[in-house]
Formats: structure tokens, C-alpha cells, sequence
């Protein structure tokens, strides 16, 4: 045990930045970091030893094999990955994706590889060559953007035009392809894992065209569609979280920033060591999170704007039910108005047709007086003849069917 505690001391004056920082974040930490750096300093046979010793002194559920809080991949690729020394940990998820053995060559500079202070694009992307001569570009999306399958087809054809040499033939283009891990939900699909290549399908005998015995000597190509960029889409958030094979298990780490006991993908080992927020430097912790307030305001800013366009929708639909109501309010107005024009014609009409009826009733009044005086006139006139000839009154009455008085009446006037 001396030997252990001389150790530490050794270690805390070695590297004073990693301890402090340790024991500033947890106090287990900081005993497992004076422990795990006494490891690296002695023989392999006796830091085993010493490390069962000094795990009697930690709760049980603290050991080397502790959780660790690993980084986000994206950040990873941003300042990580690109380091030749972490080649492995792309080799790996991209050899689990690809389902081959895949051998980085190089990180190419593109770009969109270049990394600016006053980058604000919410997304990661990096460029790199197999040993197969092939490029691949694999991209981090961690928001929504609608026009991403044409920005996917755009990435790949700057690449092409990119890396070809102006006047060399055609069969100098290379193969790219393009890994994208999005993180909101790109399109419409069940799936969480999409492949896409460029297959022609004969439109009458349902046939695949394929390339000719010449054509696959001289290119070393199998199938048209290895000549044509691939695309793999991976939909982290669609994932349940239900680990079936190792690409899934990648696909977990890249949804959980965590690296479960027992995960045994290629490059996820190597991962689990390097991509740990605890082995960060202090400038690399204040990127980190840096990185990850970045995205909480990318996150919100995104949240406002969704509900900006909420409250504008509802604006929009209480508008349009204002301008509906105002103009079935003018349409009843109108119609009012209509109704009104015709109770005022049909008033109008009504009191011409009674002025109409009351000259009439005038005139019918007056023609029934003029035949009333006409009639008088001639049963006067009879009257007069009858008694002319030498009738009595009393015949003249019986005869003109008249009252005896107005004959007598009437006789009177005549003398």
C-alpha cells in the first residue's frame, strides 16, 4: 500500500489540471483518477494488485468499470475524431454499417470539413477516404430542415466534382458515399435505418441492367449501382432503443451518448475509452459545453419558432373567421337591404293600387248615381207618357212597378 500512496503523489504532481478537475466534479472520481493514473506507471502484474487493494476503500457499486459520461459523437467528430489516432472509432461504426472491413486512409479538407469560429450551421460533417479509394461523407443533422434530401444529393456531387482532375476520363469519378445521422424525423418512414442506391430496373421485363464482363474487368466494379454515390440514413430518434445487432448498438450510443456493459461492436471498446467528458482537457470541456449550450439554444430557438407559427397560424385562422363573418355579415346586409327595396316597392305598388281602387270606387260611385238619376229620369219619363194617354196613378204605379207616392211625386213636378 505505500507503494500506492507514493504513486498518487507522483500523479497529483504530474498532472494537477485532471485531478483537481476530478475532485472539483466527484469525490469517487477523483480517488479513480490518482488510482487508474497509478495503474499506467507500474508494472501491468502489480497495478492489478494495487487496484484490488484500493477498490476495498470505494462503495461497491464504484469500480474502474464505473459509468462514464461519454461526449456526444457529433462533438466527437467536430474535434475528436479527426485525429489520426481515432481513425479506429469510425473504422468501426463504419465497418458495422457498411457490413465490410473498412481502413480510413485519410480526413480529406472539403468546405464543409473546415471548421470556422463563426460557424452557426447545426450540424457536423466530415470527409474521409477508405482504403478502397472511396470518400465518405458522414454528417450529424440535429434539426429539422425540409429540403435535406436536396442538400444530401448536393453534398455528394461537390464531393465528385471536387475530388476529379480536370480532362481524365470518366471512370476516374469516384465512389461516394453519404452517411447521414439525423437526429429529427427526416421524412416519412417506420424504419430507423434507410439505404438508398441507384438501381435501373428494365420498365418491361422487370430486369436489373447490369455491368458487362469488360466493365467489371476494367473497373473492378460488380454492380452498376457501386458506380453510383449510396446513401444510408440513420433516424436516431426513431430508434426504441431495443438492441438487436451492433449497428444498433451504435445507434444507441448515438442516442444515449452511453456505451452499455457488454456492447461489443468494432470501435465501440475504443469509444468507450477515449470519447469520456473525464478525459477532456480544460479547454476541450469548455467546447464541450459550449457545444451542448449551443444546441440547447439551437433547441429552443426552434421551440419559440414552432410556437411563433403556432400563435401566427391562429392569427391567421381568427383573420380569416373575421373575414368570413364580415362578409356573410355584408351578405345578410345586402339582403337586408334587398328585402328592404322590395317592401318598399311592394309599398309603393300598394298604395298606387289603392289609389288605383279608390278612383275606381269614385268612379263606380258616380256611374251608380248617374244610372240611379237615369233611371229616375225614365220611370219619370213613363210616368209622364202613361198619364199623358189617361191613366190613373194607381195603374201607372201598378204597371212601373213603383211606390204610388212617387208617381203622384212625380206627376206634381211634371204640371
Amino acid at each position: 500500500m505505500p507503494s500506492v500512496i507514493f504513486s498518487m503523489v507522483g500523479v497529483w504532481a504530474r498532472r494537477p489540471k485532471l485531478v483537481r478537475r476530478a475532485a472539483s466534479r466527484n469525490k469517487y472520481r477523483f480517488c479513480m483518477v490518482l488510482f487508474l493514473e497509478t495503474v499506467n506507471i507500474g508494472e501491468k502484474e502489480q497495478s492489478r494488485k494495487e487496484e484490488a487493494e484500493f477498490s476495498v476503500f470505494l462503495p461497491a457499486k464504484i469500480t474502474t468499470d464505473m459509468a462514464k459520461n461519454m461526449v456526444r459523437f457529433d462533438w466527437a467528430m467536430k474535434k475528436i475524431l479527426r485525429h489520426k489516432a481515432n481513425f479506429d472509432i469510425l473504422e468501426g461504426f463504419l465497418t458495422e454499417l457498411l457490413g465490410e472491413e473498412i481502413k480510413i486512409i485519410q480526413i480529406l479538407e472539403s468546405e464543409s470539413n473546415q471548421e470556422r469560429d463563426d460557424d452557426k450551421h447545426n450540424r457536423v460533417d466530415i470527409l474521409v477516404e477508405n482504403a478502397k479509394g472511396e470518400l465518405v461523407i458522414i454528417e450529424v443533422q440535429n434539426s429539422k430542415q425540409y429540403d435535406y434530401f436536396h442538400r444530401m444529393l448536393y453534398g455528394t456531387v461537390k464531393v465528385i466534382t471536387e475530388h476529379i482532375v480536370r480532362g481524365n476520363p470518366y471512370s476516374e469519378v469516384r465512389k461516394v458515399i453519404s452517411v447521414t445521422i439525423a437526429y429529427f424525423d427526416l421524412g416519412q418512414g417506420e424504419d430507423y435505418v434507410y439505404h438508398g442506391t441507384n438501381v435501373f430496373r428494365g420498365i418491361h421485363k422487370n430486369d436489373v441492367l447490369a455491368l458487362a464482363e469488360k466493365q467489371i474487368e476494367l473497373y473492378n466494379k460488380a454492380v452498376v449501382h457501386e458506380v453510383f454515390p449510396e446513401y444510408w440514413v440513420i433516424k436516431v430518434d426513431q430508434f426504441d432503443g431495443r438492441v438487436k445487432d451492433k449497428l444498433d448498438e451504435w445507434i444507441y450510443f448515438f442516442k444515449n451518448s452511453e456505451i452499455k456493459k457488454g456492447f461489443s461492436a468494432k470501435g465501440l471498446k475504443e469509444a468507450s475509452e477515449r470519447l469520456i467528458e473525464m478525459n477532456l482537457t480544460d479547454q476541450e470541456a469548455k467546447e464541450y459545453k459550449r457545444y451542448l449550450r449551443y444546441l440547447h439554444d439551437v433547441a429552443s430557438d426552434q421551440q419559440t419558432l414552432m410556437i411563433d407559427e403556432k400563435d401566427r397560424q391562429k392569427y391567421a385562422e381568427e383573420i380569416e373567421q373575421m373575414k368570413r363573418a364580415a362578409a356573410e355579415m355584408a351578405q345578410s346586409v345586402a339582403e337586408l337591404h334587398r328585402s328592404f327595396a322590395e317592401v318598399e316597392r311592394v309599398a309603393k305598388e300598394s298604395e298606387v293600387a289603392r289609389q288605383e281602387a279608390e278612383q275606381m270606387a269614385k268612379e263606380a260611385e258616380r256611374s251608380n248615381v248617374e244610372a240611379a238619376e237615369a233611371r229616375e229620369k225614365d220611370q219619370a219619363d213613363s210616368v209622364l207618357r202613361l198619364s199623358q194617354i189617361g191613366l190613373d196613378p194607381e195603374t201607372i204605379a201598378k204597371s212601373l212597378g213603383i211606390d204610388i207616392g212617387k208617381v203622384r211625386q212625380t206627376l206634381q213636378k211634371g204640371e
